[in-house]
């Protein structure tokens, strides 16, 4: 009976601790702090074997790829590039991509290339970094783009990728009493097409990460973690010395449906961007996961 009763108070305790854990406490995946190698964009191309060696050193596990072309990251062939990312420690579950030429034309020659680079280097999803709409159609036109959306999804899924969408601003503009991310996230098979966030664009074009994740939960697994100059909006800063309150949308990772998250910075990088990526990995670590 001593035993019995022992056993429910230690059950209680635990899970009274459970309840104590703050929201924003992520699994181990989760802590794996990414970065989006776009934000050394003007670095990669004059060397990529020592940048890449240098994110890993910043602290950063894992990367979100862009740029490739002719069949090569930055003139390294696929398999060079996986080596190098193995050599220190980085995956990449995430590679940004185009559809523009599917859309337009309906080939999907370009299009499986680029999944099949994707797979090859490890991708979980193949993520298109803004896709055209034809803005005079208004809610047709982002409509016909969320039908794109549902089929570059199947075709990238028949690669054992899932498929994800990186937002702007320009998709927060009014349409009636939708925006065209609205739609996407209506139009859109749910069980077919994610959505990358990011988060920047979002709270920028006025709007509230954590009000999507309400209205549309779990439909985010992905975010960019951009953080925004306090004084001119325009420019981006170093995760935690700007004005979004990332600790909040931090909390609403479970809601998101989050697994990861990458850093990004396009401009106004202090010291140096590879001192900002350290600095902006750095906070994250102390204060977000």
């Amino acid at each position: 009976m001593n035993s019995r009763r022992t056993f429910l108070k230690q059950a209680g305790l635990a899970a009274s601790a459970t309840l104590l854990i703050p929201s924003f406490a992520f699994n181990k995946a989760n802590k794996n702090v990414g970065l989006q190698l776009y934000t050394l964009r003007d670095l990669l191309p004059k060397d990529v074997n020592g940048v890449i060696e240098k994110v890993a050193g910043a602290g950063y596990k894992e990367v979100e790829t862009y740029g490739f072309a002719n069949g090569k990251f930055w003139n390294l062939s696929i398999k060079e590039f996986k080596t190098l990312l193995d050599a220190n420690g980085l995956k990449a579950p995430s590679g940004h991509y185009g559809m523009d030429e599917f859309a337009k034309t309906g080939k999907t020659d370009k299009l499986k290339a680029d999944i099949d680079s994707c797979a090859a280097i490890g991708g979980k999803y193949f993520t298109i970094a803004g896709a055209h709409v034809d803005m005079s159609k208004g809610a047709d036109g982002f409509k016909k783009t969320a039908s794109d959306f549902n089929k570059v999804a199947e075709i990238a899924k028949q690669s054992g990728l899932k498929f994800a969408y990186h937002n702007h601003d320009f998709e927060f503009k009014k349409l009636d009493n939708l925006t065209g991310y609205d739609l996407y996230l209506q139009e859109t098979d749910k069980n077919l097409v994610n959505f990358e966030m990011d988060l920047y664009w979002v709270v920028r074009s006025g709007n509230d990460p954590l009000a999507f994740f309400k209205k549309y939960p779990g439909r985010f697994p992905m975010w960019h973690v951009k953080d925004m100059d306090k004084t001119k909006p325009e420019l981006n800063t170093e995760v935690g010395k700007g004005s979004i309150d990332f600790k909040s949308i931090f909390a609403g990772a479970k809601l998101a449906g989050m697994q990861h998250f990458f850093v990004e910075h396009e401009n106004n990088y202090q010291p140096d961007p590879i001192g900002s990526i350290k600095t902006s990995c750095d906070y994250i670590k102390a204060n977000l996961v």
